[in-house]
């Protein structure tokens, strides 16, 4: 049995425990929470393609490739060339952007060498990817000060000490004018017209630059210079990295494969991908107990992703978290403090989520709300609206009734009833948001026992109902 197979026997058997016990989640966390530095070079080579390739969107040309490839380099006694480039274009790093790292340490892990390309040449394009407008360059100074903030950031999900960094300006810096123009006499002007953003942008009438529309090619020269066997990126640059493939192509190279990461929905459950600009997001430098509360306010349905892009978690041991859920062996929130605990021993240790569970549980799970100064919301005179209004019109929680009723429609809106043993949480379906709100009070609190105050809640967001 390999190690990997050695750490998930031992999962499975607390995974089969009380899940609400600290005891078991610490040790639970203890485990799974070691597999980030576990050696994972006794897998085969198709075990660590197929391990790869369950935490990614797309691996092209395929699963099966990967696992040649890596077989082949394997007999000639080497490991992969693994390439991730980094534009480094902010300073504060958030956990979206840590999912790319986290594969990356994967194939480090492996045995596999592992090259970080900062884009300080690219950078000063601006990678037009999703963008609805030109992006402004960065300046030498501005790239120095976020590569720096993001290696710090993002140190707890990978190994720096056993990877080749390489800056792009090494080799597009002195690329002459001749060299480029023999280059893109063989890249068709509509191979690079394929990405949906710069069609949609020439449609709505917006500037695309020509810095802009040659940016897929300089990515492209990066895989060429380092001569690489795989390169990560986000689904959105599949377009890019495909370029790569192509350039490798006309230069008699092997191409590359290329694979793709998820985009991660941000915390607020709306749908959108995980931004600073949006604010749903989680930081990687925020406070041990900031991390854990925003994960445990997030909907139910984004554990199972989340479990997958930040956890080493195996496919069998999701499925199986999940399954008790819906059996109802496993509370939902249960699930979700020990999903809040992953990422938390990830960034602070296991010492600093145990912590931050228990305060999460005196705050929220134990503590009155009452204790708490909330928004009060008199249902004499607001009863008769449905809660989507109250949440917008009222309360202001919400920018409008609809945003409010995706809320509900990703069970993130519950009635909370405080009971002599602690507080009962009811999520309301979509329909019950758009009733009247006092109705819906009253049936709810007429099914709880010893029912006391009733607060609305919205993501982390609460306010009292009288």
């Amino acid at each position: 049995m390999t190690r990997l197979g050695e750490s998930v026997a031992r999962a499975g058997e607390l995974l089969a425990q009380d899940l609400s016990s600290d005891q078991t989640v610490q040790r639970l966390l203890q485990e799974t929470g070691s597999r980030r530095y576990l050696d994972l070079t006794d897998l085969s080579a198709k075990e660590q393609a197929e391990l790869i390739a369950a935490r990614t969107v797309e691996v092209l040309p395929g699963v099966d490739k990967l696992a040649e490839r890596i077989e082949e380099r394997r007999a000639a006694g080497k490991g992969l060339k693994i390439k991730l480039g980094i534009d480094p274009t902010a300073a504060d790093v958030h956990l979206g952007h840590a999912v790319p790292v986290i594969i990356l340490s994967r194939f480090q892990r492996m045995g596999h060498d592992v090259t970080l390309l900062i884009g300080d040449f690219t950078a000063k394009i601006g990678d037009p990817t999703g963008r609805t407008a030109e992006r402004p360059p960065l300046t030498d100074e501005d790239i120095a000060q976020n590569l720096a903030g993001y290696r710090e950031q993002v140190r707890p999900f990978f190994d720096f000490e056993k990877v080749t960094f390489v800056q792009n300006s090494e080799w597009l810096a002195p690329y002459t004018f001749p060299e480029l123009l023999g280059l893109l006499s063989q890249v068709p002007v509509s191979q690079l017209l394929q990405r949906e953003d710069f069609r949609n942008r020439l449609a709505a009438g917006s500037g695309l630059t020509m810095s802009e529309l040659l940016y897929p090619i300089a990515q492209g020269l990066d895989s060429v210079a380092l001569d690489c066997d795989v390169e990560l990126g986000g689904a959105d640059q599949l377009l890019n990295l495909q370029m790569g493939r192509k350039l490798m192509e006309l230069k008699g190279q092997k191409p590359q494969l290329v694979v793709t990461m998820p985009l991660i929905e941000g915390t607020d459950g709306t749908g959108a991908k995980m931004s600073k600009s949006k604010g749903n997001y989680v930081g990687l430098s925020a406070p041990a107990d900031d991390v854990f509360g925003k994960i445990m306010s997030v909907p139910d349905r984004l554990m199972e992703p989340y479990l997958k892009a930040w956890t080493e978690w195996t496919d069998e041991e999701i499925a199986r978290a999940l399954s008790r859920v819906e059996e109802r062996s496993l509370h939902p929130m249960d699930l979700k403090k020990i999903l809040a605990g992953e990422v938390v021993t990830a960034l602070y240790g296991i010492e600093a989520a145990m912590a931050a569970r228990a305060g999460f549980v005196a705050q929220f799970s134990k503590k009155s709300f009452s204790d708490v100064e909330t928004p009060v919301v008199e249902l004499a005179e607001h009863g008769a609206s449905p809660a989507t209004a109250v949440l917008s019109q009222v309360l202001g929680f919400q920018p409008s009734a609809s945003a409010a009723r995706r809320v509900a429609k990703q069970n993130g809106l519950r009635l909370v009833v405080e009971t002599d043993g602690g507080q009962e949480a009811v999520v309301l379906a979509e329909a019950d948001a758009i009733r009247p709100l006092g109705e819906v009070v009253t049936e709810t609190v007429a099914k709880v026992a010893g029912a006391g105050r009733v607060y609305l809640k919205a993501g982390r967001k609460i306010a009292e109902l009288r």
